[in-house]
């Protein structure tokens, strides 16, 4: 267990000094969700007329849903990472060196927590800047970006399956397309849930985008109903173990393939 833990690290490290040589790609992913957030909250301010909608102010509901969505964007292309490294050769040679196979994947799923705290700060700190309120104080803030976080590292985690068994750039741009635009707009993340229609709303249960949606926004209440929180999390923990396990297997698949 050391042994992963150590070489994850040393693979963080890594993976951080590759991001900090890109600093377009910083630019893009970090005023990106400034766009939407600013964009969106124009754009549909005046949706929480609607009844039912259940929000006095759109910038409080959006503000959340920002957080989450940027998240799941990020990591829904965090495949191409790898999938370059194994284009280069540089994946074939963490295989002939005494590196955890592991933390080949684990250490790029910890480079993107850090990279997501750092973004969710921005869209928090620009939020209340624009006039969103957080009355569940800091406790929750760390629910949102934890939830964030975990649902970033499980679609991070899928994503680098996807480029490990597919290697083809094309596919994994259609197999991004495909997810990250149906999970957004099969939740919560810009409509009420309680609008949505019937079908969706059933979907949305099992999204695990809702799942962390639902979490950040009820914990950031004045009076969060924690029955609400934690099954969620529980089902995010999960669902990061089981893509994190689909990941581990797929690199081994790679491994015996060469």
């Amino acid at each position: 267990m050391t042994k992963v833990i150590v070489h994850s690290l040393y693979m963080t490290q890594r993976n951080l000094m590759n991001l900090l040589r890109q600093p377009a790609w910083i630019f893009i992913s970090l005023v990106q969700p400034v766009v939407w957030l600013l964009l969106y909250g124009q754009l549909f301010r005046r949706i929480v007329e609607i009844p039912g909608f259940g929000a006095g102010s759109y910038i409080d509901f959006l503000t959340p849903g920002v957080v989450v969505m940027t998240a799941l964007f990020s990591a829904g292309w965090s495949g191409m990472s790898i999938m370059d490294d194994i284009r280069r050769g540089v994946v074939d040679r963490f295989l002939v060196a005494p590196t955890n196979r592991g933390s080949v994947i684990w250490g790029r799923l910890i480079e993107f927590s850090l990279t997501a705290v750092v973004q969710s700060t921005i869209i928090i700190v620009l939020g209340f800047i624009i006039g969103a309120q957080f009355p569940g104080g800091f406790p929750g803030l760390l629910v949102l970006v934890v939830a964030a976080i975990l649902l970033g590292v499980g679609i991070g985690a899928l994503s680098n399956a996807i480029a490990i068994l597919s290697r083809r750039e094309e596919t994994m741009v259609a197999a991004s397309n495909f997810v990250l635009l149906p999970l957004t707009f099969l939740s919560s993340v810009f409509m009420s849930q309680a609008l949505m229609p019937d079908w969706m709303q059933a979907i949305a249960r099992y999204n695990p985008v809702n799942w962390a949606v639902v979490s950040g926004r009820e914990a950031l209440t004045a009076n969060p109903d924690w029955g609400v929180v934690w099954p969620r999390m529980l089902a995010l923990v999960g669902f990061v173990m089981l893509c994190g396990w689909l990941a581990v297997r797929a690199f081994r698949m790679y491994q015996r393939s060469i």
